[in-house]
């Protein structure tokens, strides 16, 4: 369908908008989400059709084109609204919790669950291959996604530098790359084919590990144990001495004095003939 034809549906869709106005009606966009959705997982962004997406929507093609102007319009909406869904699901901190590796460990478990599902996995495999011909699809995604969830991370970090918990000079590159150590070794290999989905001992020993990584780097040391934020028992009282250095025990000289090697006296053998 031309730009022209879909704006002439457009047009007379407007006309028969209710009270919302055109394209106004938030319960009429997720509807019509909801169907983009079906349908792009289904048969994919390039086989995928306006009509298609009307038809799984319950809509007429001249409302859709009332609130999306193609189909790439409409696939960024729907990639940025799961983004912001999911964001907004998983990135809930209580600032006041002290326990900062227990916080992280469940959203390392949480992060994980949402990155490799099915649904997610198959977006991001169409992010990357319509990017380089739609880049404002590929920037939304990002903006919508991970920029979302290391901002919201970045949040709870600089709470807890506040409070003496945490060391952090760059609180964004610290929850970057707490994100990027949970997701990295259990997407890369379903990205590439692999449908399997991670085995749960794995997970938690990735996550395990991203925890530790990152409380060895930035947990505040001799300010405050990373777990509690406590300081007792952490800081030596700076009136102890230090104990005295132990000298080596004395050691008896050894005896230097040169042996006598000279040869003993060896008599003359007889060489006369006998």
């Amino acid at each position: 369908m031309t730009s022209e034809s879909g704006a002439a549906l457009a047009r007379m869709a407007e006309a028969r908008e209710g009270a919302h106005g055109a394209g106004q009606d938030p319960e009429k966009r997720r509807q019509i989400l909801s169907g983009a959705r079906e349908v792009f997982l289904d048969r994919g962004f390039d086989a995928a059709s306006m009509g298609d997406i009307a038809r799984a929507a319950g809509v007429s093609k001249g409302t859709l084109y009332v609130y999306f102007q193609n189909k790439e319009d409409l696939f960024a909406a729907l990639v940025a609204s799961e983004c912001t869904e999911t964001a907004e699901r998983l990135f809930v901190f209580d600032a006041a919790a002290p326990d900062v590796e227990t916080a992280l460990t469940q959203l390392g478990h949480s992060f994980i669950a949402a990155v490799v599902r099915p649904g997610h996995i198959a977006t991001l495999r169409t992010v990357i291959a319509i990017a380089g011909k739609f880049p404002e699809i590929g920037r939304q995604f990002f903006e919508a996604g991970p920029c979302a969830g290391i901002q919201r991370l970045s949040k709870f970090l600089a709470a807890k530098v506040e409070q003496g918990v945490l060391d952090i000079e760059d609180v964004e590159q610290a929850a970057s790359q707490f994100l990027g150590l949970c997701k990295d070794g259990v997407t890369a290999p379903i990205l590439i084919g692999s449908n399997e989905p991670p085995d749960p001992a794995h997970a938690a020993k990735v996550v395990n590990g991203a925890v530790r990584v990152f409380m060895a780097a930035y947990g505040a040391k001799g300010r405050g144990c990373p777990c509690c934020g406590t300081t007792a028992g952490i800081e030596a009282s700076a009136s102890e001495k230090p104990a005295a250095p132990v000298s080596a025990p004395d050691l008896v000289e050894p005896d230097l004095v040169e042996p006598n090697l000279a040869a003993p006296d060896l008599a003359e053998p007889d060489l006369r003939q006998r």
